[in-house]
């Protein structure tokens, strides 16, 4: 009978005992007590049924015991998986219900497990929840040590049996060999600094933001101030063309004007042309300064 370690209540310990003395249910009356509760509702059959397969949210437990996280916590996720066992269970499929609910209770076991393991996420896709619970057995079968990096030919083996790619085997390897560190923990005898004293800052120093926020507003006035001696029609087509996320194209400039693309084309060349004359007069080389490309 699978067991709690030391830490366990004595009510937890009755539960597992109530669990396991559960009398077992025929094939025909655990149809029977399905078949109720999905067509009737009927909470004695659900009460039953749960009841009879509450060993096997048990069973699931204990296998995951290991990962270091209460057992108590681990049975409570098997019983959410086995309600929603017993919620889906479709009995005309002639199916016993252990084997259905056995996938649901895992389930439910390992995502807890994925969630509350680590404070960082450890594993969001497929390939990274089957390496989660599959290196360690794995390593074992290759006598591979249980810390550190794998050698390559053990990470070859791993990625082939588990069918992912071995960086994803190094990444997950690094990971359950490195436990959670709190940044506020003290740095040497004399814990003068924390951890998070060395986390670099990747933002811009205050000055270097100040001269990026005023190089922007500068160069926006002017830019704005040669914009404003271009003609209403220059201005729009190069608003449309040169100004917006996505350059509209000159067909669909042209039709909006009433002129050919050739035309619009024209006025275009023509409107860059006026730009960079009145941006040479005000900063001298607007293609050096960015504010315009070459004509």
């Amino acid at each position: 009978m699978p067991s709690y370690d030391a830490t366990s209540t004595g009510a937890d310990r009755r539960f597992v005992k109530q669990a396991m003395s559960a009398p077992l249910l025929e094939r025909a009356h655990e149809l029977d007590l399905a078949r109720r509760w999905r067509e009737k509702g009927d909470q004695r059959a659900l009460h039953e049924l749960c009841t009879a397969y509450m060993r096997l949210v048990v069973a699931v437990a204990a296998r995951f015991r290991t990962y270091g996280l209460p057992m108590s916590d681990l049975v409570q996720e098997g019983n959410v998986g086995l309600m929603l066992a017993a919620s889906r269970f479709e009995p005309e499929r002639e199916l016993r219900f252990s084997t259905y609910a056995t996938w649901w209770i895992r389930s439910c076991v390992q995502d807890y497990i994925l969630r509350n393991w680590s404070i960082v996420r450890t594993g969001t896709t497929a390939a990274q929840k089957s390496l989660f619970f599959n290196l360690r057995r794995l390593r074992a079968l290759l006598h591979d040590p249980s810390d550190g990096g794998l050698t390559p030919e053990n990470r070859a083996a791993v990625a082939k049996a588990l069918c992912v790619d071995e960086r994803e085997v190094d990444n997950m390897c690094s990971r359950l060999s490195a436990a959670d560190r709190s940044l506020n923990a003290p740095i040497g005898e004399q814990g003068d600094a924390e951890w998070q004293d060395l986390l670099p800052d990747d933002a811009a120093l205050p000055e270097d933001a100040m001269m990026i926020t005023r190089d922007r507003a500068t160069r926006n006035a002017w830019l704005a101030e040669a914009l404003s001696r271009l003609t209403d029609r220059e201005k729009m087509i190069i608003h449309e063309r040169r100004l917006g996320e996505e350059g509209v194209t000159l067909e669909s400039l042209g039709q909006k004007l009433g002129v050919s693309k050739e035309r619009v084309r024209q006025i275009e060349h023509q409107a860059l042309r006026k730009l960079k004359s009145s941006l040479t007069r005000i900063v001298g080389d607007p293609e050096e300064a960015g504010l315009i490309p070459s004509v």
